[in-house]
């Protein structure tokens, strides 16, 4: 069931929101101070790709570096890539069909604005690796 959940869910959105991340991890990687931030970036591209079956966990190991690169973050690119998920969201909870997308859209925004110090794991393995 994931397997056609993501197929479908690719379809409709989740290229869109793939290529927007790609575009700001892109963007983010011109400086060396941005790297990590596009690295984070790339990261929830992928999960923005392929949602159903992964989930975001909170890392142990993070600390206060997480916590500023978060703010920072909000403000180079969350923002705008939370409002994409909120503008999607809204579209595919229009129809039937889409209601679980859209659904899907709205859990992925706190990821969006606060990326950093989350890991991506299975649903089968809910747990942080580290």
């Amino acid at each position: 069931m994931k397997t056609i959940l993501n197929i479908i869910w690719l379809i409709l959105c989740g290229l869109w929101m793939c290529l927007g991340y790609f575009l700001a991890g892109l963007l983010l990687c011109v400086t060396i101070i941005g790297i990590p931030f596009g690295i984070a970036a790339f990261r929830i591209g992928i999960f923005a790709l392929w949602p159903f079956g992964y989930t975001a966990v909170e890392r142990r190991d993070a600390g206060a570096g997480s916590l500023i690169g978060n703010v920072l973050w909000v403000i180079l690119a969350g923002w705008w890539l939370a409002l994409g998920h909120i503008v999607t969201g809204v579209l595919l909870c229009v129809t039937i069909i889409g209601i679980p997308f859209g659904i899907a859209n709205f859990k992925l925004i706190p990821l969006s604005l606060m990326p950093l110090g989350k890991e991506i794991v299975p649903t089968d393995r809910p747990f942080a690796t580290r």
